[in-house]
This record gives C-alpha cells, structure tokens and sequence, in this order.
C-alpha cells in the first residue's frame, strides 16, 4: 500500500486558494517563492530553503507567492496516516512530544533536507523498492522528531474521509451511494445515516474530492483545463470553471496560461 504521495507544485502566478483543507499531515520544502498559511488567529509565511509542516484535518487559505524568483515552486509530501501509525509504532518514546496542531517551520538545515531529498526521490521514481522508500521516509520523520516535531498519531478515520479517500481512486467515475455503500459492505441508508451523523453527504464528499483533484492537476501538471474537468469528473467545461470558482475563488484558467513549463506529472 502506498503510504505517501510526492507531488511537485509550480505557477508563475500568484493565486489564493481559499478555505483548502489539509487531508493529509503534509511536509513540504519551498524551492522558489513564498507561501502564506492563513486561518483565524494563525498567520505562517514560508520562504525560499524553508520546510514547513502542515497538520492533516486543519483548514487553512492558502497565499502562494511567485516573488522574489517570478515563480512559486514546491516540493510536497503528503503522508498517509497508516505511515504516521507506523512511525509511533516503532518509535514510541516519542509519543511525550505535543504533535503539530496546526503548522510549524523549520530553517534550512543541510541533513534534514538530504533526507527530505533522498524521501522524495523515493516516491518518484518506479525503480526504487517501496521498501526502501518505507526507510527514508520513516528516517524523516525521526529527524524531525529528533528537533521537536511529530504529528498526531492516526486515528480511525471518520465515515467522511473513508468515502473521499475510495473516490479520490477514480475521481472521475459517476459515484452513486449503492455502489459506495457496496464497497463498504454496508447498505446504502447505513451509509447515507452515517455520514449524515458527521455532517455530510456522498455528493459533498464526490465534489470535494473532484475539486481538490483538478486544484491538484492544475499545479502540478501542463494538461489543458478541459482534460483536467474531465479526470476530475466534469464533463461540462463551464459547469467545472463555475464550481471551481466557488471553491477556490478563482478560475482553473487563472494558473494554466502561466504555469510552468518544467512542472512535472503527478507520482
């Protein structure tokens, strides 16, 4: 099973994303530019040569900045929670730190961002052994461990997040509550009362997921706004722009015309 994701973000202009929730404890390493975190009573700016450490289940807008270099890049790990599971499992005289319960910054520092290298390298390229990969980056989390920093050990994961992280397989597939509800081996109204316990439906959990993918294509990949509406499953172009705008708070257009030339694909 796959136990994090490397994706490389990368525009030429400066956007807000707003009200963007972190699904994922995520660390991440700003290559050029700058990137603000903002949530009531809490303001985070990251620049060049910096990590930062995002908590998963926190709300947060979003500024990424292009100045001083013309371009915001950035290196992301997103980490899965059975990961975070095993790293307190094996490395539990940690368990006494308090975990990140928002966000945290840490300066440059040549070891850690080594490992943070050899961790993302892992995750992007095929031939290395998932294995090894494993290694390098519970070797990460130890470092940071090591100055201070741990996030919270996995707890089971809501109805919500199960029913987002099974669509966020095949975003575009037309989702229906019988066949969710099947792939948990539950009934459909079992489903449907489960998730209505915690606020939330299949439709909202299928829009979120759609959105938060194409946000994610846009980033990181050089394919047409029409491809990306339709991996995230939209089939209307105009239908997909307006959600999006409602979303975010502005158009998919907005970052593809400037988007840069070197972005990679997603691992």
């Amino acid at each position: 099973m796959t136990q994090a994701f490397a994706h490389i973000l990368s525009t030429r202009v400066q956007h807000r994303v707003r009200t963007s929730m972190v699904r994922d404890d995520m660390l991440g390493y700003i290559v050029s530019g700058s990137k603000r975190l903002l949530r009531p009573g809490v303001s985070a700016q990251y620049k060049t040569g910096e990590f930062f450490l995002i908590a998963r289940g926190t709300l947060w807008d979003m500024v990424n900045d292009t100045a001083p270099q013309g371009a915001y890049v950035a290196h992301v790990i997103l980490l899965t929670p059975a990961l975070i599971e095993l790293f307190h499992e094996g490395f539990a005289q940690f368990s006494v730190l308090e975990p990140v319960q928002a966000c945290a910054k840490i300066a440059q520092d040549t070891s850690l961002q080594e490992a943070y290298a050899r961790a993302f390298e892992s995750l992007r390229n095929p031939d290395i052994s998932s294995a090894l990969s494993q290694h390098r980056l519970l070797e990460l989390l130890l470092m940071l461990a090591e100055q201070g920093l741990v996030f919270s050990p996995a707890s089971g994961l809501s109805w919500a997040d199960r029913v987002r992280r099974m669509v966020a397989q095949r975003p575009h597939d037309a989702w229906t509550v019988n066949q969710l509800a099947t792939s948990f081996n539950l009934s459909a109204s079992t489903l449907r009362r489960r998730l209505d316990s915690e606020g939330s439906t299949v439709s909202d959990c299928v829009r979120e997921v759609r959105l938060e993918t194409a946000l994610l294509l846009l980033q990181t990949t050089m394919l047409p706004v029409s491809d990306i509406a339709y991996r995230s499953g939209y089939a209307s172009h105009s239908r997909f722009s307006a959600a999006f705008r409602e979303r975010f708070g502005f158009t998919p257009s907005h970052l593809r015309p400037a988007m840069n030339s070197g972005a990679q694909h997603l691992a």
